[in-house]
């Protein structure tokens, strides 16, 4: 990677902040707005996790790991603690990597 793609990077970064501090603070009242933001990292995160769970480099995987999130999602539908939704979801990954 070279400096110019870092100071670019770095420059772009800068500016998003800046845009974002710069919105009038009547449009961050609005009741759309403050669900979008609440609803935002639940999005982002959920299309992290998809993203490292079921691609490797330019490839589509189906391993272990999706069986940690499948017992990883019935748990947060049964309403476990989050602890023991990572738990579970490690040890089924875990388990199946074993086999």
């Amino acid at each position: 990677m070279s400096w110019a793609a870092v100071l670019v990077a770095s420059a772009s970064c800068y500016l998003l902040k800046l845009t974002g501090m710069s919105i009038p603070a009547r449009w961050l009242e609005d009741e759309r707005v403050q669900r979008l933001a609440a609803a935002l990292p639940v999005a982002l995160l959920a299309a992290l996790i998809g993203l490292q769970t079921w691609t490797s480099g330019h490839h589509l995987v189906i391993d272990a790991r999706t069986g940690g999130v499948a017992v990883a999602a019935v748990a947060v539908l049964l309403r476990a603690p989050f602890i023991v939704v990572v738990a579970l979801a490690a040890l089924t990954a875990a388990l199946l990597r074993l086999v």
